[in-house]
């Protein structure tokens, strides 16, 4: 009996001791939970906010096409002799191309000069039988008036027979010169379609070769109706740049200017067709090739610009965290008027030189102590576009990242932003972090 309520004596002691230990864990755990919470520094990425000239682009998907496109055919009928080109050549306007066999036509030419020169002598004949007739009329009467009507009319019916054999003359000549063919361009010759020996008619559907003018080129492209009213008021003011950059968006391929707008639009897409022209000295465009086009509307001087990424969203509107001078942030709400590339406009909030945070906010409250860190110097156009201390040069945009037009846009909206399917890209998009939560006061 003494061994059990020893025992029982045990337990009750230790469960009594571990109550009391809990007891004290649960009153100190809130304490050092705070302290440690109001002494912890934060790393964040930073970035300044900088004035300087914000590009605005417009872009589309489009296509080259050649300023000529010209298939070569045969004029005449005849065998082909000769080539006198080589496939992928570089020709100038009135190179000889190719030779068609000239003898049948050369031998048409001699038949129908034969013919022009016996109607000559014929129609000469009867001119000196006019004069002689009319004399003998006039001095002794000795030809009547209509012997001497008679032979006028035959020497105007030679007169008509000469002239037409003369035209035969020049008809034979001109197919004698079609059997040499020569570029009616200048440009890039492509691969050869007939070789010679090949019989070639002048009704043929292939042509012999085709030149592609592709100095200069051009690039067809769409945008939505709704911009084109803000293009054209552009473009009467002045010339439009336009950039081509590769299929992936990534890879600036030529700079060249709008030639055209399109004197309709597609209404299946709700788009319209523009033109731009570019010199295309190094050949890096060829014909049929797809590319993104980067319309440059307009250059904002001196706006106020931050990366993208820096851009929260909240039920209040935007806002970013800005770095105080003693290392602890504040979140300000913003008032974005133009989103273009990772490159955000500001209308109001906030001033240059200040520096706000592009990386880490989703730990952050007003009051926060951080640590910052610049955002990488060395990112390319299509990912930070940063240098120095803030944001660098614009790069357009790339695939599927459009401008945000805010409250400084809404007066045109149309004229700024692509919507679903417009163009070929998508809606509007902002690079970076979004936080959809509420910034801590």
């Amino acid at each position: 009996m003494k061994c059990i309520r020893h025992r029982a004596a045990l337990v009750i002691m230790g469960a009594l001791l571990l109550s009391l230990l809990s007891a004290c864990s649960k009153s100190d755990s809130t304490p050092t939970r705070a302290r440690a919470n109001a002494s912890a520094v934060l790393p964040v990425t930073v970035a300044n906010v900088t004035r300087q000239d914000l590009p605005v682009y417009l872009s589309g998907l489009g296509s080259v096409a050649a300023y000529y496109t010209v298939s070569v055919k045969s004029r005449v009928d005849g065998q082909l002799v000769d080539v006198k080109f080589r496939e992928g050549e570089t020709v100038k306007q009135g190179a000889l191309l190719a030779v068609i066999d000239p003898r049948p036509y050369q031998a048409q030419l001699e038949q129908a000069q034969a013919q022009l020169f016996k109607d000559q002598a014929s129609l000469r004949d009867a001119q000196l039988n006019y004069e002689r007739y009319k004399g003998l009329l006039q001095n002794s009467g000795a030809m009547s008036q209509q012997q001497v009507d008679t032979q006028q009319a035959t020497v105007d019916q030679l007169q008509g027979t000469v002239h037409n054999d003369q035209a035969t003359v020049d008809n034979a000549k001109l197919n004698l010169s079609y059997c040499h063919i020569t570029a009616p361009v200048g440009g890039r010759i492509g691969l050869r379609l007939v070789d010679p020996g090949n019989m070639v008619h002048a009704s043929d559907t292939n042509p012999i070769l085709v030149i592609t003018q592709l100095q200069p080129i051009t690039a067809l492209f769409t945008l939505p109706e709704d911009q084109l009213p803000e293009v054209a008021k552009r473009m009467r003011k002045a010339l439009l740049e336009v950039d081509a950059y590769s299929r992936d968006d990534s890879t600036k391929l030529a700079t060249g200017k709008l030639l055209t707008i399109d004197n309709q639009i597609d209404q299946t897409t709700g788009t319209g067709r523009l033109k731009a022209v570019f010199s295309n000295e190094d050949n890096v465009l060829w014909p049929n090739q797809f590319v993104n086009i980067h319309l440059l509307l307009e250059t904002r001087k001196n706006a106020t610009v931050i990366p993208s990424a820096a851009v929260q969203q909240g039920p209040q509107g935007s806002y970013v965290y800005v770095v105080k001078p003693d290392k602890t942030v504040e979140a300000r709400n913003v008032n974005p008027s133009l989103t273009e590339g990772n490159l955000t406009q500001i209308a109001s909030g906030i001033s240059p030189d200040e520096v706000v945070v592009t990386d880490g906010q989703d730990k952050l409250q007003t009051g926060t102590h951080v640590e910052p860190h610049q955002q990488n110097q060395n990112r390319n156009a299509t990912g930070g576009g940063v240098q120095g201390t803030g944001p660098g040069p614009v790069p357009p945009p790339p695939v599927g990242r459009n401008r945000r037009s805010g409250a400084a846009e809404q007066a045109n909206p149309g004229a700024l932003n692509s919507g679903p399917g417009q163009g070929g890209r998508p809606g509007n998009a902002t690079t970076g972090s979004s936080n959809t939560g509420t910034p801590s006061q």
